[in-house]
């Protein structure tokens, strides 16, 4: 048993398990075909996991932050993809905790944990490619434009999109995702990730009323909103844990039944080759300890979250190191996982077949977003000054 095995007490990652196994039948075959989970997220929605991370006043299941990015990380070690849908699914749900009125809240928490409703995000933050004048009768704005990197919106029941007025200020609503002007371009293409959508939505006077509004443009960014940036690094951090995971798992199994000890390694069996069991060694290592930052991050998380909006700067900023790191080194440790277990798997695992690619294909899609280099200097300046980083994207 090793230390990465999933907490069966905790009754989310039990569930968690289930669906994973049950993905993994097609995960392969799924990845080369792209395009919709469609049955994945029924099964989701069957689960009950979409509600786990609302509140239970509301009729959620209110699990914790380290339960959810377990189950994130589940669902990583076979389908990166619903490991980020899963994910991201739970940032409009905090957005609208963080931004949201009390009454926006009751309306729409509740009604999501009653139809178990899968939320995604059409808001990108560097990409201002989308404005809004007000709906005639004076009653909304009407949306145009579009954003691109739309993950999960293509299968979503809401979605939370945002566009810029004249003065550059950002405004967000929340909508339903059949809402009329909507269209998923369906044009995702990336070498991985390839059943998350992410893609373009393009907004054709999409109708957003003054209700649907998360908050003012002019309302200050809170300790607590700016925790979304920390949420969306804990998600893909767990990606690639669970990624690590999952590839590991894959790789021993092959190698322990089908790979071949090469012609002068003097053994018998692949798995007697002092340099297998070296590198696996060394792979396991490195995907324990990727694992027990992700843990600790998440607690620190934890630890935090339930202050809601009097959380403080100070408070926040070493849970933002701790992000960081785990972050960091778990990039790191998906990608060289994902990569070197080919070496010790031998040349026949490198089939499209086999599907094993699809681990180092997710790992290298989603680091790129968010480059090693900075998260190392913004903990090296933590480091050298005690300066905490100031709340801004991918911080």
């Amino acid at each position: 048993m090793s230390n990465f095995d999933p907490d069966l007490n905790d009754p989310f990652v039990a569930r968690a398990v289930v669906l994973r196994e049950t993905f993994h039948t097609d995960a392969v075959a799924r990845d080369k075909a792209g395009g919709r989970p469609t049955e994945q997220i029924r099964w989701l929605k069957e689960s009950g996991l979409l509600s786990a991370g609302i509140p239970a006043v509301y009729g959620g299941g209110g699990a914790s932050w380290l339960s959810l990015l377990r189950v994130v990380r589940e669902f990583a070690r076979t389908d990166g993809s619903l490991a980020h849908l899963f994910g991201y699914h739970h940032l409009p749900v905090h957005a609208v905790q963080a931004r949201g009125t009390p009454a926006q809240q009751e309306r729409w928490l509740r009604a999501a944990a009653r139809a178990q409703w899968l939320w995604s995000n059409s808001g990108n933050a560097l990409s201002k490619t989308s404005s809004a004048q007000r709906a005639p009768g004076n009653n909304g704005w009407v949306v145009t434009g579009f954003r691109p990197f739309s993950s999960g919106s293509h299968v979503a029941d809401v979605i939370q999109l945002a566009w810029e007025n004249a003065l550059g200020q950002r405004l967000m609503g929340v909508v339903p995702a059949d809402r009329a002007g909507i269209v998923i371009e369906d044009d995702w293409d990336g070498i991985g990730q390839r059943q998350t959508g992410s893609g373009t939505v393009t907004f054709n006077g999409v109708l957003v009323r003054d209700d649907e509004l998360l908050g003012k443009p002019d309302d200050p960014l809170t300790p607590f909103a700016s925790l979304t940036t920390l949420l969306q690094q804990s998600v893909l951090l767990n990606v690639f844990v669970g990624t690590a995971q999952g590839a590991l798992d894959e790789g021993r199994a092959y190698t322990a039944t089908q790979s071949r000890p090469w012609i002068h390694s003097g053994v018998e069996r692949h798995v007697d080759d002092p340099w297998v069991q070296r590198k696996y060694g060394e792979l396991a290592i490195r995907t324990l300890a990727a694992t027990e930052l992700a843990d600790q991050a998440a607690r620190s998380l934890d630890a935090i979250y339930g202050y809601g909006q009097a959380l403080t700067l100070e408070q926040r900023g070493p849970v933002a190191i701790a992000l960081a790191t785990a972050n960091l080194y778990a990039g790191e440790t998906g990608l060289a996982v994902s990569n070197e277990i080919f070496e010790v798997m031998g040349a026949r695992s490198a089939t499209t077949a086999n599907g094993f690619d699809r681990f180092w294909r997710n790992v290298r899609t989603h680091t790129l977003h968010n480059p090693a280099e900075y998260k190392k200097r913004t903990v090296g300046t933590w480091l050298l000054t005690g300066e905490f980083p100031s709340p801004a994207i991918y911080r």
